[in-house]
This record gives C-alpha cells, sequence and structure tokens, in this order.
C-alpha cells in the first residue's frame, strides 16, 4: 500500500586499515558479497568511485524488518571487505587519505568522470538514501513538493563527514559541500506533475550538465527505475540506529504528505534561495547550532526545526506503529550527539585512526 513499504540504500567506504587511506576493491569486494546470504531483495552493489560500495535493503514494511536487513548488509559488507586487508567504513567523506583519483572501470561512471572533470576526482560521498513506496509518479511528484522543506532538518540529523582527507572541515556534512558543487544540487524545484519534473530533467540533459534522465542531484526525486519517493538528502549513517531513524522519519513525511493530498492540501513552493540557506546550514552546523526554517525565512534553533518535524509526522508515526521507537532514537541522537560530533570525538582521544576503528563495520 502507498506510502508503507521503504528500503534503503547505504554507501560505504573502503579503507586500508593501516594507512586509513580509501581503496579501490570495489569489484572483489561486491563479487565476495554476491557469495554471501542476504535477506530476500537485499544487494551490494558498485557505486561511483571504485573506493565504494552500496549495500541495498530489500522491501520493508516495519523498523524489526528494516533493522535486519540493514544489520545484514553491513555485516555482509565488512566481512567481503575484511578478506581483501580492507575494512568498510560508513563515513560521508573520507576521514582519511584518498584513492579516489582512480578513474572508474564502470562505463557510466568513467562517462560522469569525463563529464565533471576534477569535481568528481575526489568525490568519495556516501549517503543514506531512502525509498518510500507510492502509488505512482504523479503523487510522487506532489510528495516531493511536500517534503522539500524537511530536507534540511533530516541532514541537520544525519551530519556524519565533518573530515576530509585528514582536515576537520568545520562542517557537520562536508559530502553536502562537495555535493554542492554539482548541476542541479538541493531541493528539486516545484513540479505540477510527473511531466513536468520530466521536463525539468530533460533541460539538464539538453544543456549538457547531468549525464542522463537518470542522474539528477536533487535530495528528494521520484525514483526513475523505482515506484517510491526517494530521499537522499543524508550521510550515510555511522550506526544503524542512525539509518532506522531516517527511515521511519522519511516514511513518515512521505505519509504525512499522502495524507495533506488527499484532503486537498498542497504543497507551497519553498524560495530557492532559501532551500539553499537551509541546506548549507544544516551541512554546517548540524544540530549544533541553528538552521533555517523554509516556511518563515529565517533563523531558528536546530531543535527547535527537529520538534517542528516531529510534531508535523506524529499522527504518521502514530499509525505505523512507529512513535516510541523514533522518540527513543532521536533521545539517543540528543545525547550521544550526531555522527559528526562521534566522529570528531574519536579524533579527540585517538586522532585519524580512532575515527576509522570508531565508523569500521563490524561483522
Amino acid at each position: 500500500m502507498s506510502g508503507e513499504t521503504m528500503g534503503v540504500e547505504e554507501e560505504f567506504l573502503l579503507v586500508d586499515p593501516a594507512s586509513g587511506a580509501t581503496v579501490p576493491l570495489a569489484e572483489k569486494v561486491v563479487a565476495g558479497a554476491a557469495a554471501a546470504r542476504l535477506p530476500v531483495g537485499a544487494s551490494v552493489q558498485r557505486e561511483l568511485r571504485d573506493t565504494q560500495v552500496e549495500a541495498a535493503t530489500g522491501i520493508c514494511t516495519t523498523a524489526a524488518d528494516l533493522r535486519a536487513h540493514l544489520t545484514a548488509g553491513r555485516r555482509v559488507v565488512a566481512a567481503a571487505a575484511r578478506d581483501h586487508g580492507a575494512v568498510a567504513v560508513a563515513s560521508g567523506s573520507p576521514p582519511g587519505g584518498s584513492g579516489g583519483a582512480v578513474p572508474s572501470s564502470l562505463p557510466r561512471f568513467a562517462a560522469i568522470d569525463e563529464l565533471y572533470g576534477e569535481v568528481t576526482r575526489d568525490y568519495e560521498a556516501c549517503g543514506c538514501h531512502v525509498h518510500v513506496g507510492v502509488a505512482d509518479r504523479d503523487t510522487a511528484v506532489a510528495v516531493v513538493n511536500h517534503v522539500g522543506p524537511w530536507l534540511p532538518t533530516l541532514l541537520a540529523l544525519s551530519v556524519n563527514s565533518p573530515f576530509h582527507h585528514g582536515r576537520d572541515t568545520g562542517y557537520g556534512s562536508w559530502r553536502i559541500v562537495q555535493q554542492s558543487r554539482f548541476p542541479g544540487s538541493g531541493l528539486a524545484p516545484y513540479c505540477r506533475d510527473h511531466a513536468a519534473f520530466r521536463a525539468e530533467v530533460a533541460r539538464l540533459v539538453d544543456c549538457g550538465v547531468v549525464a542522463d534522465e537518470a542522474q539528477t542531484f536533487w535530495f528528494a526525486r521520484p525514483s526513475p527505475r523505482l515506484p517510491t519517493v526517494e530521499l537522499r538528502v543524508a550521510d550515510v549513517a555511522s550506526t544503524v540506529d542512525d539509518a532506522v531513524l531516517q527511515a521511519l522519519l522519511g516514511r513518515a513525511l512521505v505519509r504525512t504528505a499522502l495524507a495533506d493530498l488527499a484532503r486537498g492540501r498542497e504543497a507551497a513552493p519553498v524560495p530557492a534561495q532559501v532551500a539553499a540557506a537551509g541546506v548549507w546550514t544544516a551541512a554546517r552546523y548540524g544540530l549544533a547550532g541553528p538552521g533555517v526554517h523554509l516556511g518563515l525565512s529565517r533563523r531558528v534553533p536546530a531543535a527547535d526545526l527537529v520538534a517542528a518535524l516531529l510534531a508535523h509526522v506524529r499522527a504518521a508515526l502514530t499509525e505505523s506503529g512507529d512513535l516510541t521507537e523514533v522518540g527513543a532514537l532521536l533521545d539517543r541522537l540528543r545525547s550521544g550527539g550526531t555522527g559528526a560530533d562521534r566522529q570528531r570525538q574519536a579524533a579527540a582521544t585517538g586522532g585519524l585512526p580512532g575515527v576509522t576503528a570508531a565508523l569500521t563495520l563490524r561483522e
């Protein structure tokens, strides 16, 4: 049923445990993972760089199912990486050195490298993509319009990439800063239906700034290959708990949007510069400072935006039975800090090797 199913794609870095640098072992790790037992519908596959892999869950309807899929995927990736002398690391950007200058061995990714040049040379960005099932693509576009104002808050909750090539960038999510270099990054433009959305994508293709109609950098979109809304603003989660929180909040946002649409409530467009301000502020500060309220076009504490998000989706979380779990996960995040906070805590006690160790997936 629309708004009930969910799935998650998690991107991980492959790292040499001795040097802390990323290593181009994706082909071998994916081949090793193919022999492992995964839940139905789950998979491990290649990503843009040969230093990355992606673990995708199958279709899930409950938090417990999703947690089991996420745990299994991480375990399989960790084991396959170990078999080739590497570790798999859950960070939105490489804390240590990079092997990202190695051109991709896959034709489509090689074409992307050719198109963007130096922008992709060190682009080893890893995200957490949440898919929520919807009835059709016109509905998906309407839902994307509705969820847009809340995407910076999802980002603030997820920030997990403060380091880049051995430096503390001062940002919670350096991944988002890197992604902002690409044409069409940020919130998707407001579209009245899927035909209008396709026209926006086609315009970017005609301008020669995206490789094809399957490639956009917007933080929410109708999936080009699945009957889902895809939310992809979040950094990859350092823990399964953080990934589950993103998925449950994402599903609740979609369910809330569907309920609003059923009542005839259309979303209001968000001014592009205000949207960009909200995304930048979330990437810069995470939960540790201000945020931007996209509806009011002004600065407010990030904690207020999280409270507003929870109030906005409370009915959907109650209906799905997820309210108690989401509340507990948010409390845990507030007390333990975001992924970026935890990376900095690990660096303070163990340097960059401590960060790599803290982020390494376990079997």
